[in-house]
């Protein structure tokens, strides 16, 4: 732990499965964690209800302070991160990875064997995190474009590179949080 974070922060923090009555806190927070793209509050709130066992809620002082959106892909061994969002009151503490370290022990992800999310060039928060989430696990990480800016968005976004992390299968992830 960072020497210059208040270890009682720490305490108060709880990372939790989201539901329905979630999802209004969820897209505030979002749209305050630019660059992340805004969804709908509908559409956090279908995240928080219907893909929960795949989400996570951080909760610091019993107020939504991170989250992570998640799903199994569909007839493959592979979890993809959708968002990452803290907010600056809990940035710091290592939360992004903590609710990565958390999401991967769950018994919906026990079948995952590689972990992937989307990230565009520009965007080094989130390349630090995975980077680091990747060495805490001892994973191998490795991107590649996936998302073009031309071909799939009509040159409005960036290109957002297709980040794979191959997951260990050991009990001690949890405990390297």
């Amino acid at each position: 732990m960072p020497k210059d974070i208040d270890e009682s922060r720490t305490r108060r923090l709880r990372l939790r499965k989201p539901d329905a009555t979630d999802g209004a806190a969820v897209w505030e927070l979002v749209k305050s964690c630019k660059p992340l793209d805004e969804n709908s509050m509908y559409c956090n709130l279908v995240q928080a209800d219907h893909f929960r066992d795949t989400c996570v809620v951080a909760e610091l002082e019993g107020e939504v302070a991170g989250w992570l959106s998640g799903h199994m892909i569909p007839e493959r061994e592979e979890l993809f991160v959708w968002q990452v969002a803290v907010s600056p009151e809990a940035r710091g503490l290592g939360l992004g990875r903590k609710m990565l370290l958390d999401l991967i022990e769950r018994d919906a992800c026990e079948s995952a064997t590689r972990l992937k999310t989307t990230i565009t060039k520009n965007n080094a928060a989130s390349w630090s995190l995975f980077q680091s989430f990747a060495k805490t696990i001892g994973g191998d990480l490795t991107d590649e474009p996936h998302f073009e800016r031309d071909l799939h968005f009509e040159g409005r976004h960036d290109t957002e590179h297709m980040v794979t992390i191959t997951l260990r299968e050991t009990p001690e992830i949890a405990r390297a949080a």
